[in-house]
């Protein structure tokens, strides 16, 4: 595998720690409420679906992370296994999943400042935070990448404090009766909710990115994923129960959950807490996101996959404006224009296709014995059994998708196709790694 020439610091606790950091999101604030909408009382069931089904995913991205070290995480892993159009079909779709996602997370940050103060709940208020919200970040990352690094490390401490705070106080409260077993919900059912709740699992396709720059990636890679998964579906887990079993009922209608959930055992002030760690989450996510994920677009423009002018950089601040500056305005039109469910649901479906790129990425690899500098790679119980099964899992919750989604999914595959063709018609081929 050919060397980068980047400096591998990275190790098992470094990056699951990102993982966790990417993973532990804003979503979690308000997820409970829509899978107990789906599924009620029997929610618990659908995160071990979830945890499951991650589990055996993670487990293909583990594995391919353990043969192909360049940076990229399954942009590369599908570039190295298939050729430069899966590669860039990957690309395009993980840029997508992050605006949406972003967008989708702004959604969440508004309706907990809203619940803090019902004058920010207004369309004509919360048209303009979204737009000054995007501006200030793009300025902020426009002027420097350090300036933008250390911005998300502020906030991001302050996402598990509310957490860890709620699960501390919040067992003292459940009540059992209010998690009787229902019985097990119809698979439509399980599935669809299962779909909603991957968006709180997502960000290891994100965490990982930066594989050229981990120590000792055959081994790292699929202990820190694992490590982090585990830590992640507990917690998720926890938060269920503990909704559920203080709200009973209501929980299925709740807009902040875990927010009136505080407010039950610690009154308003616990609230408060909750909400605001909300919106610090929300501000950390979108924060990381107009760091990070800018630089998608301005890799493929500077390879010749799209237009050349997102692969400029800022003369003085050395910064690819280009790319952060239209990456803003794509996050704050759709933040204009959506609700945070419609929005969560297509970016979970547009990242499951990512994620099913992954897992036969990891086939393809397997059988062609790629390796790090020769380095033994993971090997997984059964080689493609577990990809194998993984992608029909994926299959199986894409399944519940509606035609509406479908048609969306599938024009955003045409014309991203369409692109690429036109980009290789007007400039020379991208070569891919060589291995």
């Amino acid at each position: 595998m050919k060397d980068e020439g980047l400096i591998r610091a990275v190790g098992v606790r470094g990056l699951s720690a990102a993982i966790v950091n990417y993973t532990i999101g804003a979503g979690i604030f308000v997820l409970p409420a829509l899978v107990a909408a789906k599924v009620g009382a029997a929610a618990p069931i659908v995160y071990v679906i979830c945890a499951v089904a991650m589990g055996l995913i993670v487990a293909c991205f583990a594995d391919a992370g353990s043969r192909v070290s360049l940076s990229g995480g399954v942009y590369a892993y599908a570039g190295v296994a298939f050729g430069s159009y899966i590669g860039f079909m990957v690309a395009v779709g993980m840029w997508m999943s992050m605006i949406i996602a972003s967008a989708a997370v702004t959604i969440i940050f508004l309706d907990s400042i809203g619940q803090l103060s019902p004058m920010l709940t207004s369309p004509l208020v919360r048209s303009t935070i979204i737009v000054v919200l995007y501006t200030i970040l793009a300025v902020i990352n426009v002027r420097g990448v350090k300036l933008g690094s250390g911005m998300v490390q502020t906030v991001t401490a302050g996402k598990l404090v509310p957490i860890l705070i709620l699960l501390a106080f919040g067992f003292l409260a459940v009540k059992a009766s209010n998690l009787t077993w229902p019985g097990i919900p119809p698979a439509s059912d399980a599935s669809r909710a299962t779909v909603i709740l991957i968006f709180a699992f997502m960000g290891i396709e994100s965490a990982i990115t930066p594989s050229g720059e981990v120590k000792n990636p055959a081994r790292t890679v699929p202990r820190a994923i694992f490590l982090a998964m585990i830590l992640v579906t507990v917690l998720y887990i926890g938060l269920q129960i503990l909704a559920q079993g203080i709200l009973g009922t209501e929980l299925m209608t709740a807009k902040a959950p875990l927010a009136q959930a505080a407010g039950r055992i610690l009154g308003r002030g616990g609230e408060i807490l909750v909400l605001t760690g909300a919106a610090i989450s929300t501000i950390g996510y979108v924060t990381g996101d107009m760091l990070a994920a800018p630089r998608m677009p301005y890799s493929l423009g500077r390879d010749g996959l799209l237009p050349s002018i997102l692969g400029n950089v800022h003369e003085r601040n050395r910064t690819p404006h280009v790319a952060i500056i239209l990456h803003a305005v794509l996050c704050a039109a759709l933040a204009l224009s959506g609700t945070f469910d419609t929005l969560a649901i297509f970016v979970v479906l547009l990242t499951l296709l990512v994620y099913l790129a992954c897992c036969l990425a990891t086939i393809q690899l397997q059988r062609r014995d790629v390796r790090i500098d020769g380095a033994e790679p993971l090997h997984l119980p059964g080689g493609p059994v577990i990809p194998i099964l993984a992608s029909l899992i994926i299959i199986w919750l894409m399944s519940s998708s509606t035609m509406k989604e479908v048609v969306a999914l599938g024009g955003l595959l045409v014309a991203s196709t369409i692109v690429y063709l036109a980009m290789r018609f007007f400039r020379a081929p991208v070569k891919v790694p060589a291995t």
